[in-house]
């Protein structure tokens, strides 16, 4: 049997609950200093809204290490509290277009305040699924996925979903977390407490 609308429910509760608190205590790291470990640079962080930074929950510098030319238009696909998608934007530069999609609502608030904290009006934020992108056909030049398929049973629709939306010749960023071996079960845990572990 498929665990799959419990998954998504439960990635939902623990994003939110990063969203609104990112401060507290989370199954997994959030936070600028978290972003400064896997190499966003500090100065780069200090021009960015401290709301979309604060909230950074992604597994790489995906929007760091991106080939975004001038004039793109990009999606960042679970786009977060908004930090990959604002620096996208400063890459495509006024000319190019960057729509962050994100299928938790709280994540996507953040996100707001940081692109209008940002002034970043080349940022659309649109709410959606991963594997059911409201995107058009071969409608994007850049993709950016930060850290989403870890968590998504749909793994084979999303790719199907990028395969759609970026246009002939356009480029897939992404970045995810790999096991080099069994992850330790916490004490107690079963498979359906345990899938952020």
């Amino acid at each position: 049997m498929s665990h799959s609308p419990e998954i998504r429910e439960g990635v939902r509760r623990a994003y939110g609950a990063a969203a609104e608190r990112p401060g507290g205590e989370h199954p997994f790291p959030v936070g600028r200093r978290f972003a400064e470990s896997v190499g966003y640079p500090g100065a780069v962080l200090d021009r960015l809204p401290a709301v979309s930074v604060d909230a950074f929950a992604g597994v790489s510098n995906v929007a760091i290490r991106a080939d975004i030319p001038p004039g793109a238009t990009v999606v960042d696909v679970g786009c977060g509290s908004g930090l990959d998608a604002l620096l996208a934007a400063e890459k495509a530069g006024a000319g190019g277009r960057v729509i962050g999609v994100d299928f938790s609502s709280s994540m996507l608030d953040r996100a707001r305040r940081g692109v209008g904290q940002a002034g970043a009006a080349n940022v659309e934020l649109r709410h959606g699924d991963a594997e059911r992108l409201p995107l058009e056909d071969a409608s994007v030049d850049v993709a950016l996925v930060n850290g989403i398929f870890n968590l998504n049973p749909a793994r084979g629709a999303i790719f199907d979903e990028l395969a759609r939306i970026v246009r002939p010749g356009g480029l897939v960023f992404a970045a995810e977390l790999i096991l080099r071996g069994p992850a330790a079960q916490p004490r107690g845990a079963d498979d359906d407490a345990s899938w952020f572990a």
